[in-house]
């Protein structure tokens, strides 16, 4: 157990609070009845994982600490700073151009994204189920079982909307330019995951990636897609620093939280 072991634990809780809430924003906006309902399902999925991982983790830091905290402390009353989500799960439905308050949605980008995760964390809940971390190794396997239903929803509407119309096909392609980059902090290893990686708590992301190109290659290509050149920019939102759109996501989810400190119902 160290402060390292922790910080991780959070990292994966806030992807999953985090794309919960964006994926979220889909509720009784879906293109067609069974994916608003689709979308509000893996929405809760993901925000189910993210509870299980906050109570991990206020149980970590009350042993390392003595500090008492529950899942809404995490979710509710922490800074932009103090979230260490992925940039990819925090930006907007719509692409570069999106304003920084109320965006438009884009289905494609949504898709894109989901699958970019998923893919990713088909990978990073399977190896968990061998963490030295038992609680961590249980909270995986249940995770793996969603995930992989998160991931065949993604994949199998990223091939319809690549291998589809003209119009569908641009708008993937364009998503998938837009949200490629960004998964390049997947793969950047820090101090953190060489810590817990030593420890035998989790893989090193980076032991992962040529199995998730693999899975992504495989599905780009029988969606039509190409996938974009790559960059050298790697985002920092693992780090805290977020992209302009994290401050707005949490003043919309923290906001009654924020306004009756305590409340319960």
């Amino acid at each position: 157990m160290s402060h390292e072991h922790l910080a991780y634990v959070l990292r994966l809780a806030d992807n999953a609070l985090i794309l919960g809430q964006r994926n979220a924003e889909w509720c009784s906006h879906g293109p067609a009845l069974e994916e608003d309902i689709a979308l509000a399902n893996i929405s809760l999925d993901l925000i189910g994982q993210a509870r299980l991982l906050y109570t991990h983790a206020a149980t970590l830091e009350a042993a390392l600490d003595g500090v008492r905290k529950t899942e809404d402390d995490y979710a509710y009353f922490r800074t932009e700073r103090e979230f260490a989500n992925y940039t990819i799960t925090e930006l907007p439905h719509f692409g570069p151009l999106a304003g920084t308050a109320r965006a438009g949605r884009d289905y494609a980008v949504t898709i894109v994204r989901n699958f970019l995760y998923s893919a990713l964390m088909a990978e990073v809940w399977t190896a968990l189920q061998a963490s030295s971390d038992a609680q961590l190794a249980a909270i995986a396997a249940k995770s793996i079982k969603e995930t992989s239903y998160h991931l065949h929803h993604a994949r199998d509407w990223l091939v319809r909307l690549g291998d589809g119309t003209a119009e569908s096909h641009r708008r993937t392609q364009a998503a998938l330019d837009y949200l490629m980059p960004y998964t390049r902090e997947f793969f950047a290893t820090d101090a953190i995951e060489q810590a817990v990686a030593e420890a035998g708590l989790a893989p090193l992301a980076s032991a992962l990636e040529a199995a998730w190109r693999e899975q992504v290659q495989a599905a780009l290509e029988e969606a039509t897609l190409e996938a974009p050149a790559e960059v050298k920019h790697v985002s920092t939102g693992k780090l805290g620093e977020h992209s302009e759109h994290m401050g707005y996501l949490l003043a919309e989810m923290q906001s009654l939280a924020r306004q009756h400190p305590g409340a319960s119902w």
